[in-house]
């Protein structure tokens, strides 16, 4: 299989943890890919033209984060990061969706904020989406019971949420407003797959 990527794509690094989680860093060849790049064929392959693009051993092409670790899971034999109780899978899927859209909310403030000309920047758009990721966070910080349970894909991705925040928004201070949150997302950035996956730049 071939994972087309970029290394400081938070939907590319929730599906590379969920790799390392699942033990198939070594099925899983790794294409560094430039979505921004004019001339890429990344197109051809992911009519969306975004990472992560997953090229299975069928030549198939699955996109989506979620689709593409759905698809993993799928295929692992071991413990499943999607839960099969009905409750806990229900749990894992609303922190999955939380997580992916504080992601969807901190990629689209980022990009307001550095990458459009400052003369067309909308104020307004920005502190929206700032709005959206206090309010997950005061979510999380009221359920934290609900990171406390055995790990899943709602789990890695609220991690990999809370770390593109360190990343690219840092000037949001969440830790100094949820210490609690703080302090799980410390112990759980120490496993081996967030570790791995940690972005730079």
């Amino acid at each position: 299989m071939i994972l087309r990527y970029s290394p400081t794509s938070p939907y590319v690094r929730k599906v590379s943890v969920v790799i390392r989680e699942l033990g198939l860093s070594g099925q899983i060849e790794c294409a560094p890919t430039d979505p921004w790049t004019p001339d890429t064929d990344l197109s051809v392959q992911n009519p969306l033209g975004k990472v992560p693009t997953l090229i299975t051993e069928a030549g198939e092409a699955l996109f989506d984060s979620h689709v593409i670790c759905e698809y993993l899971d799928g295929i692992h034999a071991g413990p499943k990061l999607i839960p099969e109780d009905p409750k806990t899978r229900i749990e894992a899927l609303q922190l999955e969706a939380l997580g992916d859209g504080v992601l969807d909310a901190a990629v689209l403030a980022f990009i307001e904020a550095e990458r459009r000309p400052e003369t067309s920047r909308w104020p307004v758009w920005a502190a929206r989406q700032r709005a959206a990721i206090d309010r997950s966070l005061d979510w999380l910080a009221g359920h934290m019971h609900l990171l406390f349970d055995q790990i899943h894909l709602g789990h890695l991705t609220i991690g990999c949420a809370l770390g593109y925040l360190d990343f690219r928004l840092g000037d949001l201070n969440w830790r100094e407003r949820h210490p609690d949150l703080s302090g799980w997302y410390e112990e759980f950035s120490a496993r081996e797959s967030m570790r791995q996956t940690k972005p730079s730049g």
